[in-house]
């Protein structure tokens, strides 16, 4: 199901008693667990009736404690799972006899979360419709639905054309989309319709090809380019969180190519990536994911330096 789906669901009083969420896109797995995170507790702390547990370090045994356990506050408890795929104590291979208890069961709610799932196993299968996907749009008109629908969920009325003109400018970038939106609609007004003027007068050009150029620059070791780009971006009004989410997904995908695995995408961006990927060793592509995960901590406060200089630092370290 989607992410408007399962909502319409949960604001018909409908609740299952397991998800998954699968897929790489954060704003809408993060809109998800909200949902659900509302409708399973009913407003009750998550200190008492919410377990978050990593899939890596569980053992089946610690999970079926948790799934057993009853709610303090709330009508029912939420025990979130992250990753269960990997894990050394079978964790995922357990899922299928877990979700089929549940499902006679209403004093708890599983939701699992899974970025890559393997979506022919067995525990995949398991969840059968109750799997929210969480894969951002790729086609113009998918990410032209989503505007329409984020723009229904603010209060903001869009003419004909918008959504399309918005979604050629941003691309795939959905916590970007969400921002521009809300930003746009102070510039048109309380009440006012957003227009393609409103568009053209308050709306970075921000779309995959602009991504793609830092991410080439990059990949390519063409260090002044990078930050020429990384300039543009910024002071065309990207957001730093969009800009080091577009590396992450790029290096990811690196490190997907390096070691064997392939990825969606036309033969030509799959030459690219490939002719990229050989620039690097596997050592120095998880060491670049470690550096963004560094910078996406200096992003949220955790250090000295403003976003702009910490990302000119990291495209400076990943083009070197």
């Amino acid at each position: 199901m989607t992410l408007e789906e399962l909502v319409r669901e949960l604001a018909a009083g409908k609740l299952r008693s397991a998800y998954l969420l699968a897929g790489e896109e954060p704003l809408l797995r993060e809109d998800a667990l909200r949902a659900l995170r509302a409708a399973v507790l009913a407003g009750a702390s998550e200190a008492f009736d919410l377990d978050r547990l990593e899939g890596a370090r569980l053992a089946v045994g610690a999970l079926q404690d948790a799934l057993h356990s009853l709610p303090v506050m709330a009508p029912r408890r939420m025990v979130l799972l992250d990753e269960p795929e990997g894990g050394r104590g079978g964790v995922a291979d357990a899922l299928p006899d877990l979700v089929a208890w549940l499902s006679a069961e209403t004093s708890c709610v599983l939701v699992v979360c899974a970025q890559k799932p393997d979506r022919r196993s067995r525990w995949v299968k398991a969840f059968g419709p109750a799997l929210v996907e969480c894969s951002a749009p790729t086609r113009n008109a998918e990410i032209a639905a989503f505007v329409r629908l984020e723009a229904e969920r603010q209060g903001v009325s869009l003419e004909r054309g918008v959504a399309e003109l918005l979604a050629e400018r941003a691309g795939p970038q959905l916590l970007w989309l969400r921002q521009e939106i809300a930003k746009l609609s102070l510039l048109a007004g309380e009440g006012r319709k957003l227009t393609p003027a409103h568009v053209a007068a308050g709306s970075v050009d921000a779309s995959e090809a602009s991504i793609w150029a830092l991410n080439d620059a990059i990949g390519e070791g063409r260090a002044a380019d990078a930050l020429t780009s990384l300039g543009r971006l910024l002071a065309g009004g990207a957001p730093p969180p969009v800009v080091l989410g577009s590396l992450a997904s790029h290096f990811r995908r690196l490190l997907r190519v390096s070691h064997g695995s392939s990825v969606a995408g036309p033969p030509f961006v799959q030459r690219k990536l490939a002719t990229q990927a050989r620039r690097y060793s596997a050592g120095r592509l998880r060491s670049a994911l470690d550096a963004i995960h560094d910078t996406d901590l200096a992003l949220k406060g955790a250090g000295a330096l403003r976003p702009e200089p910490a990302l000119e630092r990291l495209v400076i370290a990943l083009a070197g």
